[in-house]
């Protein structure tokens, strides 16, 4: 299994390479944000162990670009800084696991196998829909170059519609997915909801894209 370390300083570069070689497994290394994205998007690897802290574009902003070019393997981000800041910056950038420097080799190894045994699947940083656009870090919408501002249900129902794009989501399937397990109101309530976001999301910009499916649900249509 080819493994690729991103990573600048020489002496850590080395530590991981002898490591990861150890252990079995190929390995490659780039020292610059640039030349990882450059070599994730041309070649195959199985994970990608990718410093935080690299020279410009840095681990969260090669996250980010990789993954908006589709690009879906397993990235294990390391970092010197242990704030929770930065753990949440670098998963929703697209990292699928984080570790913190100083680490044991061994615990790192564990995470390369855990992340090994996973099917490379999508994970964009930002959900679309045609023209619509959500990120889920920043909890920003946007309608082309518009900004649409949401309240934070809003923002979670049109969340759930846009990751399941094209599938008709009973009212049953977004209370169970929306709101907390205390909600005990009708079902009415994604019917409220759904309107209040086809005045925000659709009406505004002369778009059809949150269906009602008779005696079923809704379904957003990108090409609404």
């Amino acid at each position: 299994m080819r493994v690729l370390v991103v990573e600048d300083d020489p002496a850590m570069a080395a530590m991981l390479q002898r490591g990861l070689r150890r252990a079995g497994y190929a390995v490659d290394t780039v020292g610059t944000g640039t030349d990882a994205i450059w070599t994730i998007v041309e070649n195959p690897f199985g994970v990608v162990v990718l410093d935080a802290m690299i020279p410009a574009p840095d681990g969260f902003e090669v996250c980010r670009q990789i993954r908006a070019k589709q690009r879906w393997t397993p990235v294990l981000m390391l970092t010197a800084r242990d704030g929770t800041a930065d753990k949440v910056r670098g998963l929703d950038a697209g990292a699928d696991d984080y570790l913190t420097k100083p680490f044991a080799l061994d615990e790192l190894l564990a995470r390369v196998r855990a992340l090994l045994r996973r099917e490379p699947v999508a994970r964009p940083a930002l959900v679309r829909a045609g023209d619509l656009v959500l990120d889920p870090a920043s909890r920003t919408v946007r309608r082309g170059d518009q900004p649409i501002t949401l309240s934070a249900k809003e923002f979670a129902l049109l969340h759930e519609l846009m990751r399941r794009a094209g599938e008709t989501l009973s009212r049953t399937h977004l209370i169970e997915h929306v709101w907390d397990f205390a909600y005990d109101g009708g079902s009415n309530v994604v019917d409220v909801y759904v309107r209040y976001l086809r005045d925000k999301v659709d009406r505004p910009f002369g778009r059809d894209t949150i269906r009602t499916v008779r005696g079923a649900g809704y379904r957003l249509d990108p090409q609404g």
